[in-house]
């Protein structure tokens, strides 16, 4: 899971912050845990460095896990990229 950070969109900054506790809670209920990074560490993982913009991640996701498209809408793409940072902290150690 991403980390939560709001720079430009803070009107979207309680929705966002809900979803995610609902999605905690659902989580802690199954006995799961929770692996968050900063978007910083998921664009570095992804890409190869911290200071990606969208469109490379959204592509490298693509690439990645070898899709015909960019995943839609834009929050999948950010999602894939935060499993592909997971798996590679998982497999890497």
């Amino acid at each position: 899971m991403e980390t939560l950070y709001f720079a430009r969109n803070v009107t979207s900054a309680i929705p966002v912050a809900e979803a995610r506790g609902v999605l905690c809670m659902a989580l802690a209920e199954q006995g799961l845990s929770i692996k968050e990074y900063a978007p910083k560490v998921i664009k570095q993982a992804v890409i190869g460095r911290g200071a990606a913009d969208k469109a490379q991640v959204q592509d490298m996701v693509r690439i990645i896990l070898g899709l015909n498209a960019v995943p839609k809408p834009d929050h999948a793409a950010d999602a894939l990229a935060a499993a592909v940072c997971c798996a590679h902290r998982v497999l890497l150690g």
